[in-house]
């Protein structure tokens, strides 16, 4: 069931269709259609289970947008932290940007003046945490006449914050005819005592955990990074150059993202195939067949694409957004350690989604391993072993001859170890370490001694001002031309002129991939690239050429019918 069933406002669901989100979650499909129906909801939903789309869709569904500014305001959101604050809003925005719809949080530690001038413009819904709610209503800043919907988040560790007391006060304050809807990773008695007192026969949710396969967790080794957004990709990028995967799955939320991380994975010289709901059944057995088939080691897709889906030889799950529920979490990292292997799963945290990892743990069982980024000389250690390994292989082996009288001539000349220190260095040379960035990272938080803490956020500041994000390194560089090569191509080659360029923000990876998902090739059989500001220079095999370039004439580029004819200056 997609979000269309759920009857929600058009624009709504386009928003979510434009985001790449392409089924509910299980608290979604459970408490959207009685807020929508009016009715007051007690869920009980642990941290991740997709909470914030649950009440935040169907209150957009119910906004007024034409009421002036001291009517306007038809939702208030409560919350325990100013991090979650500021999380829903942005959430809120994004799903209700189509119908204009206004929301502004509003926390404690922040100027109180510019608060009340955004407050006074007119705002659809508040996001606040009960301390900084209760001064905006006792300074009459905040009218709450209007309101028809209160939600209380994470309902349990307000509680647990002391706020039992403000947020009575707060709900006082609101009209008697609205409508609550409450959500909390648990109910004790405090929670049932507020749902008696201020919910109306409320519709009762309960989502489950679901629990892990005896014995699988265990041949799955769980670690995390907590990495700060901007520096995902450049921190993931870094993660599989050590680990080197013989094949890996890696989970996006949205299509978006995996058609953007594929573009940036297959320009650091991955082969990635891009797995979401907007392929066609025919494009999705391509892909497939290619990843079984090992002529690919990254498949990047969301969670709806990857159902069903059962390759024995994935070696790693990388979960590039945490999921967000902890069911989500258990199907996906089952898609490695098949039929008695071992395998790893790999989460990308952003330090505020620390607390989803716990609940990870309850549901697996299983600890998860907080780690440092890999540094660029971790990167150098994994190399020599790498090499050590392959040169160990090698020599076992054997059919050496050959080289045997290469380094025989060498040595009337130099010291045998210096002759094989020079082999391991040039087996260990990869891509130019001068150029791998430091990636900023942070510990978790159950680690670090709070003043700790702060120091690194003060040195992550720091850092972020010299540091490149992963988007600067992903973007072609300001150079005449952007630039994809790899090994000399074995076959006889042809250039093909493509009439798009950097103007259209044309990459390598948008022009390897119309190739290799039209024709059905693997990426290794697309050459050297050069793009300039209004056209690109493809080398393809001669035999082929004229079949690619029809292919590419009848689809398009970046949304483009473009020019494609072959090369008249080569």
């Amino acid at each position: 069931m997609g979000f269309a069933s759920l009857a929600l406002d058009p624009k709504v669901t386009a928003a979510l269709t434009a985001l790449g989100y392409e089924e509910p979650t299980p608290i979604q499909l459970a408490a959207i259609p009685p807020l929508l129906a009016g009715r007051d909801v007690l869920a009980q939903a642990a941290t991740g289970t997709g909470k914030t789309a649950a009440f935040a869709l169907p209150l957009l569904h119910r906004l007024n947008l034409d009421a002036p500014p001291r009517e306007r305001t038809a939702a208030l959101v409560l919350v325990p932290t100013r991090e979650l604050a500021m999380q829903v809003a942005e959430a809120i925005h994004r799903y209700g940007k189509a119908l204009g719809a206004v929301a502004v949080p509003i926390y404690g530690g922040a100027p109180m003046e510019s608060q009340i001038r955004s407050l006074k413009r007119g705002v659809d819904v508040i996001i606040a945490t009960p301390g900084r709610a209760l001064d905006h209503i006792r300074r009459k800043t905040v009218h709450l006449a209007a309101v028809r919907t209160v939600v209380l988040d994470e309902a349990d560790e307000m509680l647990d914050m002391g706020f039992a007391e403000d947020l009575e006060a707060i709900l006082s304050a609101t009209p008697k005819e609205k409508q609550v809807a409450l959500f909390s990773a648990t109910l004790p008695p405090r929670i049932a005592a507020i749902a008696k007192t201020h919910l109306r026969n409320p519709h009762v949710i309960r989502i489950d955990a679901t629990a892990v396969k005896a014995g699988h967790s265990a041949k799955v080794r769980q670690v995390a990074y907590l990495v700060p957004r901007a520096h995902k990709m450049a921190a993931l990028g870094r993660i599989l150059d050590v680990e080197q995967p013989k094949a890996a799955i890696v989970f996006c939320r949205t299509r978006t993202e995996v058609d953007d991380l594929t573009e940036t994975m297959n320009g650091r010289g991955f082969h990635a195939e891009a797995l979401h709901g907007g392929l066609s059944q025919e494009q999705r057995d391509r892909v497939m067949k290619r990843f079984r088939a090992k002529t690919s080691e990254l498949l990047i897709a969301t969670d709806v694409a990857a159902r069903g889906l059962d390759v024995s030889h994935v070696s790693h799950v990388v979960n590039y957004d945490v999921p967000s529920a902890a069911e989500a979490y258990v199907h996906r990292i089952g898609r490695t350690g098949r039929a008695g292997r071992t395998g790893m799963a790999i989460t990308l945290a952003e330090p505020r989604e620390h607390r989803m990892l716990k609940n990870f743990e309850r549901v697996t069982g299983v600890a998860i391993e907080t780690l440092a980024v890999p540094t660029v000389a971790d990167l150098k250690a994994r190399r020599l072993e790498l090499t050590q390994a392959s040169l160990r292989e090698v020599i076992l082996g054997g059919d050496l001859d050959v080289w045997r009288g290469v380094v025989a001539s060498l040595a009337e000349e130099f010291e045998l170890m210096d002759i094989a220190a020079a082999a391991m260095k040039q087996g260990a040379t990869g891509a130019d370490e001068t150029k791998q960035e430091e990636i900023p990272t942070t510990a978790s938080p159950r680690e670090k001694h709070p003043a700790r803490a702060r120091d690194d956020q003060r040195s992550l500041k720091r850092e972020d001002k010299t540091t490149r994000s992963a988007a600067d390194v992903a973007r072609p560089a300001k150079t005449p031309a952007a630039k994809r090569s790899g090994p000399k191509p074995s076959w006889e080659s042809a250039k093909i002129y493509v009439g798009a360029g950097r103007k259209l923000k044309i990459s390598p990876g948008d022009l390897v991939g119309a190739i290799t998902n039209e024709m059905g090739l693997d990426s290794t059989m697309v050459g050297a690239i050069t793009i300039w500001d209004r056209h690109s220079i493809v080398e393809v095999p001669e035999s082929i050429a004229d079949d690619i370039i029809k292919t590419l004439m009848a689809t398009s580029i970046k949304g483009k019918r473009v020019l494609v004819r072959r090369d008249r200056a080569g």
